[in-house]
């Protein structure tokens, strides 16, 4: 080997250690085939209308089922039909976090990325985890690596901004109670709305109005779903952080990257974000070059629990919280419940939507109510949800032209 060939394999070997370095987050985190020795074939994957909801169904050859609740379907359905099914039928679902990985690329399917792209594939994923749950007698949790904890602590949130500030302000003085929650969330300014207030003086008053009332009794947080630009956004964190707040969500526009990070930077109380994302390389970089504190990948935005998981790493090697954000309730509870029970360094609450007492409902079983601050993990296999089989087989399953 000559000089220069040498200086080539050294540049050759340099770079490998490098793309591994890059590349961290596309090392698998799950092994489903350490639970079946046989695979675990796809046969089916329906999506279902009832009660003005959508579902997706998943079917396996030997007759196992996974049913989930979807969220904003009907603004995905032609993706679901056109981009993903196909990609997952006839496969082995024991090789979920491979064939996740592999849709993104296939069909140039990356053009697409984004929330529309990756919603229908986390309810694709959602569903086969609740069927190789069932199918194996385990919970999605044991699935997932072990059950950590059985019960979620859990924070208020909800918060709209078409309410006064004292009308939304008693909401939570009222819900707290009755929930015993030991944390509660405002939405301040006026949703990506260049430094605008939702109606002036709002945000002022109900910071003073949660200081007086809830401050003593729980622990708060505040969201500004992009309101502010850096300056602004870190004359408000100075103020969150005197009144104790503990973490200021999302304070710049989300794709203002290095407006965020350098709010994160001037402040000493935690920046939340992360949760319009779906680039696993974006969050590695986020987490590298610490734009935020608390990341926060949606369950379903940034392409399910697989890939939230491996986000969830990235954080835990550099001590960072994940707390992903969450809007879903009702039927669709048990995924913020199930990726929680599973994540070691899950925060200390998990967003839920809850302003009032839910509706009781009789077509699944548990239903979700906050008691003494937490909501218990179910124990069933699969996500832990019965359906009423009278209810879904009332569904009409909409007809995807692939």
């Amino acid at each position: 080997m000559n000089r220069r060939q040498f200086l080539q394999s050294l540049g050759a070997s340099a770079l490998v250690v490098d793309q591994a370095e890059i590349l961290e987050y596309k090392k698998p985190v799950f092994n489903f085939h350490r639970f079946s020795s046989t695979p675990i074939k796809i046969e089916s994957i329906d999506l279902l209308g009832a009660h003005n909801q959508f579902f997706l169904r998943t079917r396996s050859t030997d007759g196992a089922e996974g049913l989930i609740q979807t969220k904003d379907m009907v603004d995905y359905v032609s993706i679901l039909a056109h981009r993903v099914r196909e990609h997952f039928l006839g496969k082995d679902a024991r090789d979920l976090e491979h064939l996740i990985d592999e849709v993104y690329a296939t069909n140039s399917n990356y053009k697409l990325a984004g929330q529309e792209f990756w919603c229908p594939v986390a309810y694709v994923e959602q569903s086969l985890l609740d069927l190789m749950g069932k199918q194996l007698k385990k919970p999605v949790g044991e699935l997932l690596g072990g059950v950590l904890r059985k019960e979620i602590p859990v924070y208020l949130s909800g918060s709209g901004r078409d309410t006064t500030a004292e009308e939304e302000v008693e909401v939570y003085v009222r819900e707290q109670e009755r929930t015993g929650a030991k944390a509660v969330k405002f939405k301040i300014g006026g949703r990506m709305s260049d430094n605008y207030d939702a109606y002036p003086g709002r945000t002022d008053k109900l910071l003073e109005l949660a200081q007086k009332k809830l401050a003593a009794k729980v622990t708060l947080m505040a969201d500004a779903n992009g309101s502010y630009d850096s300056e602004n956004a870190i004359a408000m964190g100075k103020r969150l952080q005197d009144m104790k707040y503990l973490w200021f969500e999302e304070p710049c526009p989300w794709e203002e990257l290095s407006e965020t990070k350098r709010v994160a930077d001037a402040l000493d109380m935690k920046v939340a974000f992360g949760e319009q994302d779906s680039s696993l390389w974006k969050f590695q970089y986020m987490i590298d070059n610490r734009v935020m504190d608390i990341v926060q990948p949606d369950l379903n935005y940034n392409g399910g629990f697989v890939r939230a998981a491996k986000v969830a790493r990235m954080a835990r090697k550099v001590n960072m919280w994940i707390c992903p954000h969450d809007t879903q309730t009702g039927a669709a509870t048990v995924n913020i419940l199930q990726f929680a029970a599973t994540t070691p360094n899950i925060g200390p609450y998990m967003e839920y939507v809850s302003r009032k007492e839910p509706k009781k409902e009789s077509w699944y079983s548990p239903n979700f109510d906050i008691k003494d601050g937490v909501l218990p993990v179910p124990t069933g296999p699969g996500m832990g949800l019965q359906f009423d089989p009278d209810f879904v087989k009332s569904a009409t399953v909409i007809k995807l032209a692939g």
